[in-house]
């Protein structure tokens, strides 16, 4: 935890909670984003200019990517997946900026998300079927696997957290290492190599999301279906 913790600086505290930098970059990021949001929405024309032509190819996409996994219930989920995918995009690229690092490098933000992803699931689950309809399914097919599927539970959103921490902490890692030894004589190759693991990671996280979220949603169908047969 201590290499972890290495781009993390405590900023100021509030009593005795310390406000890191993870934490006010965080902030920066979500101000941003919805004064962002706020724009796009005052900007609405029935002539898209470039900065709409980009938002609505942005909502497109996501909506796009959505129906494929969830084609009946994608006007539910799709706000909280493309949220998802919007905002740790931007936390991915925000070590772009000189002196400010990603706050998906450190395990408390992704951590966060994934325990975001995992109420999400449950809710999305229940709102759905109901909580007695929902919570029946942890007993199929046999009520003995009950341990097994609160296990999985427990290990698939920590996978979450930890592959999105690994992948942008050992990419913050490498650039500042190859910095070190070559200086800035490859500051090209390491701005691509960022962009992309920065997109690849948020799509992956977003898709694993979606899958969590369709399977307590599906799970719950193709229950009520087979007692209809």
């Amino acid at each position: 935890m201590a290499a972890a913790s290495s781009f993390v600086t405590e900023v100021f505290r509030i009593g005795p909670f310390a406000i890191t930098s993870t934490v006010v970059t965080t902030w920066g990021i979500m101000g941003v984003l919805a004064a962002a949001a706020w724009a796009a929405r005052r900007r609405l024309a029935a002539t898209p200019g470039p900065w709409q032509v980009v938002v609505e190819g942005i909502v497109a996409a996501s909506e796009e990517a959505v129906r494929a996994v969830l084609p009946e219930h994608w006007r539910q989920v799709m706000p909280f997946i493309a949220t998802l995918w919007i905002f740790i995009v931007v936390a991915n690229l925000a070590s772009l900026i000189p002196g400010v690092h990603s706050p998906t490098a450190d395990l408390s933000l992704t951590a966060g998300l994934a325990i975001l992803v995992f109420l999400a699931v449950h809710w999305y689950g229940i709102r759905s079927h109901g909580l007695k309809s929902y919570l029946r399914h942890y007993l199929q097919p046999n009520p003995i696997l009950l341990p097994f599927h609160l296990i999985g539970e427990v290990t698939r959103t920590l996978a979450l957290a930890v592959r999105l921490f690994g992948n942008m902490f050992s990419l913050e890692m490498a650039a500042l290492l190859v910095l070190l030894v070559a200086g800035f004589l490859a500051p090209v190759p390491l701005l691509v190599l960022h962009i992309i693991e920065a997109l690849v990671q948020a799509y992956i996280f977003g898709m694993l999301a979606l899958i969590y979220v369709a399977g307590a949603i599906q799970s719950q169908e193709l229950e009520y279906r087979r007692k209809k047969e």
